[in-house]
Parts: structure tokens; C-alpha cells; sequence
């Protein structure tokens, strides 16, 4: 399963999109989405999703 970003909350800070090991998150309309397809919830790469890790803003990166 994928995560998603809830856009009511992202700040737009960019943190999670440089994390992402497989370039799922980018910049669309001026907020931030995570394309399902690429989104592996780094599995192989780190014990958690990178993107909840780094982002300043508790509940954000969310599973999908």
C-alpha cells in the first residue's frame, strides 16, 4: 500500500522529496503528491516510510 500526503496539512517544506528513495513524491499545483505506482513505503530501503519521518507536520504522510 501506497501513502499519501494530506494536502490540507502539507506546508510545502520539500523534506519528504529528497527522502524518497524511489522519487515517488514531487511537486504538482503548488502542493505535494506521492504517486501510488513508485511508492513502496520504502520497504528495502528503511524500516519506515521516510516521507512521515521527515515531515515536520505529525500525521501528513499517511498510508493511503
Amino acid at each position: 500500500m501506497a501513502y499519501k500526503i494530506i494536502t490540507s496539512q502539507c506546508t510545502v517544506c520539500g523534506a519528504c522529496e529528497f527522502e524518497c528513495p524511489n522519487a515517488a513524491i514531487s511537486l504538482k499545483n503548488d502542493t505535494y503528491v506521492i504517486n501510488p505506482k513508485k511508492c513502496t513505503e520504502c520497504e528495502g530501503s528503511f524500516d519506515t516510510p521516510q516521507c512521515a519521518v521527515v515531515c515536520p507536520v505529525e500525521n501528513t504522510c499517511v498510508p493511503a
